[in-house]
């Protein structure tokens, strides 16, 4: 199990359809996805239905990030545009706002990297995060991610037009 002494990742599973909908459905993080419209609860539940955590088949695997205390799940992680001939995949890191500045984040970016590195057997993983997003920028370089690129005016906020940062994490 992917686990340390506070956290742990698992499967998604049905019961997370409450919490899978409202992280999907949450405005305010569309500007981080690709989402444009709403999920229904129907759509998600289909989605935790047919899910399969097998990363080579979908070229993604979702994590919930759970507290080991209590099991409650504080947020998901992602792996995803895996490509298994160049050994890379980008990540995707959602912590619940009652959750943040736990340290949640920090440990659960810390188990998909050695995950990533010992089981997948991947190279790097990488993560494009907007320049406004100044926690997440100093997690992942915290995180010993390394600033390689900038895409200028990438992404359209209600702000307006906002970089976006590629940092990639080496990881053997």
């Amino acid at each position: 199990m992917l686990k340390n002494d506070q956290i742990f990742l698992r499967a998604l599973e049905p019961t997370d359809l409450d919490l899978v909908f409202e992280w999907e459905n949450d405005t305010r993080l569309w500007q981080f996805g690709a989402a444009m419209a709403p999920f229904s609860r129907h759509q998600i539940w289909e989605y935790l239905r047919d899910y399969t955590a097998d990363i080579y088949a979908q070229k993604q695997l979702r994590l919930m990030i759970c507290r080991t205390a209590d099991a409650a799940a504080v947020g998901m992680i992602d792996l995803f545009d895996f490509d298994p001939l160049h050994k890379r995949a980008q990540i995707g890191l959602l912590v619940d706002s009652k959750y943040q500045r736990q340290k949640f984040g920090t440990q659960a970016v810390a188990l998909i990297a050695e995950y990533s590195r010992d089981m997948l057997d991947l190279h790097q993983i990488a993560v494009f995060i907007s320049a406004d997003n100044v926690p997440s920028l100093s997690l992942f370089k915290k995180m010993g991610f390394e600033q390689t690129a900038i895409l200028k005016d990438w992404c359209h906020t209600p702000a307006g037009y906002v970089d976006q940062i590629l940092l990639q994490l080496i990881l053997k």
